[in-house]
């Protein structure tokens, strides 16, 4: 059985360790504490792995957050992936740092790499892991915040919430969505 899992984030060294590519970040850990590593592939950084007899295979578009969706459907056409197998990691400023929050479906809530997949998928029926990035930000200043940088305190949180966000991707996979909102939403 295949799973797509789809990490958001922009391409470039100046994005890096951003909070909008907190989605990276967490398929960077999950691979690496895989032993795998990510090739370029089409529309994407690729790694593929295998967990009991599940295959996931992990993306990080190349696209830029705002057409993640071009990826996304290529990668589902291309590997005949269940939109149902689909997990989406995504950044969400209306998360306390470090929140959990997995949902089958529900809107974009204003973000434009999920607004884009929607497009693309023509549903907003795929299942997505919102991370807490916070909204310690003035009014008009949230493009400015989802592209800075974490605090220091919230860097020495990192390693644990990346490490959790890591178990319930696993746990979607292994044991599906409604046992993966049940252990680890708000956790």
């Amino acid at each position: 059985m295949k799973y797509l899992i789809v990490g958001l984030g922009n391409i470039g060294d100046e994005y890096r360790g951003t909070r909008h590519n907190i989605g990276f970040r967490i398929l960077d850990a999950l691979a690496e504490a895989s032993n795998i590593a990510f090739k370029t592939e089409r529309y994407g950084d690729v790694a593929r792995m295998r967990l009991k007899n599940k295959q996931l295979i992990l993306l990080k578009p190349s696209t830029y957050m705002n057409l993640s969706g071009n990826a996304v459907r290529y990668w589902k056409e291309k590997e005949n992936i269940d939109l149902g197998h689909i997990l989406v990691v995504v950044d969400d400023i209306a998360l306390p740092f470090g929140a959990i929050r997995i949902k089958p479906s529900g809107s974009d809530a204003g973000h434009n790499g999920l607004k884009n997949i929607a497009a693309m998928l023509n549903t907003q029926a795929y299942a997505r892991l919102r991370f807490g990035v916070g909204n310690d930000f003035p009014k008009g200043c949230q493009i400015d915040y989802v592209l800075g940088h974490f605090s220091l305190e919230q860097r020495q949180q990192m390693p644990v919430r990346v490490d959790i966000a890591c178990d319930a991707i696993k746990a979607f996979c292994l044991s599906g969505i409604d046992f993966a909102m049940c252990n680890f939403n708000n956790k």
